[in-house]
């Protein structure tokens, strides 16, 4: 699908600081244009709050009205997300003050080399419209009418490229992201991918009977949800093949929980809310695809998978002390229903593993991305997400490098680490049983409750066999994004692709 069809409105690049179709000139940095340094000064000379609120007037040397959203003071802890910050206030203003046209001046900065494309992905964020507002009440699908940007950089028109591409993905998740249950239960995640990805290659499995036999661990979480029609679930696989032969392989799988009660083990105490944003993993999939079938990249070979499913309570539903055999041929005992992430993604991963290995993949690095655990929100805190790297994947030093990617583009990353104790936690504790899938307690009150899934979805799917010394070893990683992917009322981030797209689909 083309980028104009998935952007919020006219996105144009301006080369002119003066009223050419503008009818707001908004400012984010406290180095302003020359031709605004007098009416700057002028202001800060009586207002002291000047540099640290958002200020909107009229600036006669332009014959343009101004608004002015300060970049916060940067303390040496600070991060690119300031300027992100100062764009996305400086648009609401303008939103607000009743402008449709307004003229984003991007700033540079000397400590933060990705200021300007980070600027511009903030403004455009913060004009997205949910899916569901657009749908629902046309007269409202986009906020303004256009945006101009200008950039003081010789690459000012590659940047403005990258960035509404970058944003064409991030749309892409937000809306399967933040999407409410109905709007976006799996039929209809499938229904609204098919069409933007012409492209690349589409498998869908939906046959119950093929997913009971092959995907049974993700078929126990559909076990109830099968039996409403409109909630079945969905795993859709999406292959980007490029045209020159691959020298690596980027293999992602998301977690797509289009509604998580719980399950048998329900959600209580008002905790429900918000579970809708369960499948941002999945989202975050559908983003990154979106980008590579967009860039094209000349020699990766890409491969996403959406496991879309709606951990429902009823009849039907799975509960802890069943034992399923898993795709891979491990014997899961279930410990607690709602730890169904793993669960619904774990066959789809030992696909992944297979496929690697079967096809004979180039250098392949397979991917889970879930909104996996409370206990990666409260160790990271909001707005980070966690990196979990097995064995191979750390011996190549690939979380740190995904860490500084996600530090100069506002995708930050805490990292992790994988120990002996968090494959003794899902150790089997009876006959009969291979690994234990979760204890019956929240992930924030059992120790190291964002380490113990990666663990678990290792030894299910038979990565444990592919470690450092095997004869064929697999990178994997696990990336927690419970703490960055947005928390309800806010809207949902998409992160973490541009990190990922710096880090992997990089030339």
């Amino acid at each position: 699908m083309g980028l104009e069809k998935l952007l919020p409105c006219t996105v144009k690049l301006s080369n002119i600081l003066a009223k050419s179709g503008h009818d707001v000139l908004c400012v984010i940095d406290r180095a302003v244009p020359a031709e605004l340094a007098d009416i700057f000064e002028e202001h800060r000379s009586f207002d002291k709050a000047f540099d640290s609120v958002v200020s909107c007037f009229k600036s006669a040397n332009l014959d343009l009205p101004v608004i002015y959203a300060p970049v916060e003071e940067l303390t040496d802890y600070a991060d690119v997300r300031s300027y992100q910050k100062a764009a996305a206030q400086s648009l609401q203003r303008a939103i607000k003050a009743g402008f449709q046209s307004p003229l984003l001046v991007v700033p540079n900065s000397k400590r933060f080399s990705q200021a300007e494309l980070c600027t511009v992905l903030g403004a455009l964020e913060e004009l997205y419209v949910p899916i569901q507002l657009r749908e629902d009440v046309p007269s409202k699908k986009q906020r303004i009418n256009s945006l101009s940007v200008l950039i003081n950089n010789p690459n000012a028109e590659k940047i403005m490229q990258e960035a509404l591409i970058l944003e064409s993905g991030r749309l892409i998740a937000r809306d399967i992201g933040g999407g409410d249950p109905e709007r976006m239960a799996p039929p209809l995640v499938e229904a609204y991918i098919k069409p933007l990805f012409a492209n690349l290659s589409v498998q869908v499995i939906n046959d119950v009977n093929v997913i009971n036999k092959e995907y049974p661990l993700f078929a126990a979480v559909n076990r109830a949800a099968h039996s409403v029609e409109r909630h079945q679930g969905r795993i859709i696989f999406l292959e980007y093949k490029p045209p020159n032969p691959a020298r690596k392989t980027v293999m992602l799988v998301g977690k797509g929980v289009t509604y998580d009660t719980g399950g048998a083990d329900i959600k209580a105490g008002g905790v429900m809310a918000g579970m809708s944003r369960d499948k941002c993993g999945a989202a975050a999939v559908a983003g990154f695809m979106q980008v590579v079938s967009q860039q094209k990249p000349k020699d990766i070979h890409v491969i996403g998978a959406l496991c879309l499913v709606r951990n429902s309570v009823g009849e039907e539903c799975y509960v802890s002390d069943e034992l399923i055999t898993s795709r891979a041929g491990v014997r899961v005992r279930i410990g607690n229903t709602d730890a169904e992430g793993r669960m619904c993604m774990a066959d789809v991963l030992c696909r992944m593993k297979e496929l690697a290995i079967e096809g004979n993949l180039p250098d392949p690095h397979i991917f889970t991305i879930a909104t996996l655990t409370g206990h990666a929100f409260i160790s990271a805190g909001e707005g980070q997400s966690i990196i979990v790297d097995n064995s191979v994947a750390a011996k190549e030093d690939h979380a740190r490098r995904l860490q500084a990617a996600g530090q100069a583009y506002g995708e930050p990353f805490e990292v992790s680490v994988l120990r002996q104790c968090d494959f003794d936690f899902n150790a089997a504790k009876a006959m009969g049983e291979d690994v234990v899938q979760a204890n019956n307690a929240p992930s924030v009150k059992t120790p190291r409750g964002h380490q113990v899934p990666a663990a678990f979805m290792i030894k299910a799917t038979g990565l444990d066999k592919h470690g450092v010394n095997s004869k064929q070893p697999l990178k994997y990683t696990h990336l927690d994004i419970a703490g960055s992917a947005g928390e309800y009322p806010n809207m949902p981030t998409a992160a973490p692709i541009v990190a990922l797209v710096k880090t992997h689909l990089v030339d």
